[in-house]
């Protein structure tokens, strides 16, 4: 698979929904995990990051304007020692309750399908980074609708148990911006990773489209001592500074 940029494929794809990034520096000391949110609807677009503890959760913007908060409001990314979790939905706390329990990443998924959101079916999409003083590795999972039925789920795996430094892995939610939404094809994307991370999640963040874009997330991880540090950018944030 070729490797491209992922600032350019965000810059060619209008609305591909939500995506969760994951990586290694090309000196593979410093992982990175992106997550970020669009919206078409008011809705959608009503939402900001909120720091908690090991995460981050979703939170209405302006709460009086909140109509169905049954898909938009959920906790993106927890943390369970040195495993890092990020979703675009609920099941975030699905996995954190079975990895807690001692079974695995993927166990947790296989209780779970796709949105209720028809005739989208928009796709859970989930991604695991594990940190320990041996190495690391992460996974990457897309649970989604037998090409638009709605009665059939299709679950998918996709383990990377070696990180190539200097590469990291791209999914997201929707193939192209259409109506209905058709969900992510293939294999995540293989992205380049930068070895300087200081304006990788600005550089993200304007890639994404202007009238779309809602709320982005960036953990680094130190992977000689396993220290995270986190950065968020709300779009309603910086709409109220205007």
């Amino acid at each position: 698979m070729k490797m491209v940029e992922l600032t350019d494929l965000l810059k060619e794809h209008s609305y591909p929904g939500r995506g969760i990034a994951m990586g290694v520096t090309p000196s593979g000391d410093k992982a990175v995990i992106v997550y970020f949110i669009m919206g078409r609807s008011a809705n959608s677009r009503n939402r900001v990051f909120d720091p908690i503890e090991g995460g981050i959760r979703t939170m209405a913007a302006d709460p009086a304007k909140l109509e169905d908060p049954s898909l938009i409001i959920y906790n993106p990314v927890r943390t369970l020692g040195d495993d890092h979790i990020a979703t675009n939905g609920d099941q975030t706390d699905t996995i954190y309750d079975f990895m807690k329990e001692g079974k695995s990443f993927a166990d947790g998924l296989r209780t779970r399908t796709f949105e209720p959101d028809g005739p989208n079916w928009t796709p859970r999409i989930s991604g695991l980074f594990h940190w320990d003083a041996q190495g690391s590795s992460y996974q990457m999972s897309i649970l989604k609708s037998a090409d638009g039925n709605g009665e059939s789920t299709r679950r998918y795996f996709f383990e990377y148990p070696q990180p190539v430094a200097g590469e990291g892995h791209f999914i997201h939610t929707y193939q192209r911006n259409e109506s209905p939404l058709p969900s992510f094809e293939g294999e995540p994307r293989k992205i380049a990773i930068p070895q300087n991370l200081d304006t990788f999640a600005a550089d993200i963040w304007a890639s994404l489209n202007d009238e779309n874009k809602v709320s982005l997330f960036m953990r680094t991880i130190d992977l000689k001592t396993g220290k995270a540090e986190d950065q968020i950018i709300n779009g309603y944030d910086a709409v109220c500074e205007n």
